[in-house]
Order: structure tokens, then sequence, then C-alpha cells
């Protein structure tokens, strides 16, 4: 009931503006994301905390719908991340049942982009918020500001070029709260102590971080099999 009061709240609050307009955008947009149920993609990562020097690294990205991910590290550890590790756009936009607010339209670098504010409508969400800048021309999410129970907030900003028809980007910034976010520990141990991570995490409580994802190429809907995500040995780190 309260949840519901809430809702009715934010819809007044809010004042959507095309509210049928927003709902058919929302759910074509969802529907063009979901339709990757698989990819493996040649990556380039770069993770800038305060705490922590990390090298550049460069691996291979494992993804199949709707939440299994491995990175396979070149030269170091493989990682296998858990879901609140939100690497992917699927994970960053609300699954099931929502409620759709329009909230217009905003110029960012020059390009006019359609905003929607999602709320989902299952009580056992992780996503309590979803914010969306949408590319209406090409059906692109170009960022998402997502709101969740267990992680904190976190924001995605993405760029196309080659893999626009599957809304698969050449380029992601996820910008986080490090006190909200665990990173593996597999991109951090070969660097630092486990120890030493974590007493400079505990001293950096509400310090921003981020992760920069380069994506050079993509195999796309091969039909990856489940034992590509399944630990197969010392050299592979589950967090």
């Amino acid at each position: 009931m309260k949840k519901h009061l809430w809702l009715l709240f934010l819809c007044l609050y809010s004042l959507p503006v095309f509210a049928g307009d927003a709902n058919e955008l929302f759910y074509a947009l969802r529907t063009k994301v979901l339709s990757v149920k698989d990819y493996t993609a040649d990556v380039k990562m770069k993770i800038d905390v305060t705490y922590m020097r990390i090298p550049e690294l460069k691996g291979t990205l494992y993804f199949k719908s709707p939440d299994k991910l491995r990175l396979e590290r070149h030269g170091g550890l493989s990682v296998f991340p858990k879901k609140n590790i939100n690497l992917t756009l699927v994970n960053l936009i609300p699954a099931g049942q929502v409620m759709v607010l329009d909230m217009g339209y905003a110029t960012r670098a020059g390009k006019k982009e359609r905003i929607l504010k999602v709320v989902p409508e299952d009580d056992q969400s992780n996503i309590v918020l979803s914010k969306i800048w949408v590319d209406e021309e090409n059906m692109l999410a170009l960022r998402t500001e997502t709101t969740t129970r267990n992680d904190g907030t976190v924001i995605m900003d993405l760029e196309f070029g080659n893999y626009i028809p599957y809304a698969l980007p050449d380029k992601v910034t996820i910008l986080m709260d490090v006190k909200d976010y665990k990173l593996p520990k597999g991109m951090a141990m070969d660097y630092i102590s486990e120890n030493e991570v974590e007493s400079k995490a505990k001293a950096s409580k509400g310090t921003k971080g981020s992760i920069q994802i380069t994506y050079l190429k993509y195999a796309v809907n091969t039909g990856l099999s489940d034992n590509i995500f399944k630990l197969k040995g010392r050299n592979e780190e589950e967090n």
C-alpha cells in the first residue's frame, strides 16, 4: 500500500507529458536490448578508483542473458562478477511490468534526448528507479541512472557506432559510489594485497569511482554454452 501511494505521489509530482508514447518507447527500447541473447567481445577496461592504481586490463568478455557474465583476462585471472557488478545495460533496465513517466527532452553534447523515468511494479526487484536518456531515432539508451536496493546508484554512459542494430555500445563508462560497489578481487589482487584493498575501501567511503570499457569487436547471438560460465580451475576466480 505504501509503495502504491509513493508511486502515485511520484506520478503527480513528475507530471508525465505523453504517457502512452513514453510506454511504447520504453518497451521498444527494452525489446531491442533484450534481442541480444549472448555475445563475446574483445575489450579494454580501465578502472579508476581513488584507493587503487590498476593498469588497463585487456581480455574477452562473455555475456549470456539474463545475467551470466565472465571476464577472461589476457595474462591474468578470469573473473566471474556477482550480479551486483553491473557491467551490462540489460542489468540496469527494469524487467517485468513497469510504470513509465515521460520527463520530456534535454540536450547533451548538442544532441536532443528523450528522458524516461521507469519504476518497477515488482516489489522484489533490485531496481527502485531507473532514469533513461533515449536516442529516439536509433532507439538507443545513451545514459542510465539506476537506483538499486543493494548497490546504491549506478550511472552508465554509452557511446555507439558499429553495433547500433543490436544496441551494443562501442564504449561504456560506469560511475558508482565505491562504498556501495564491490570491485571483483581478481581485478585488483595482481597489484595490491586483499587486506590493503579492504582497508583503503573502508577509509574511502563516499568516494566516486568509474569503470570504462571499450569494446573492440563483438560476436553476437552465437549460442554460448553455459559451460563457459563455470569455474574451471585454479586460475579462475569467482567474486
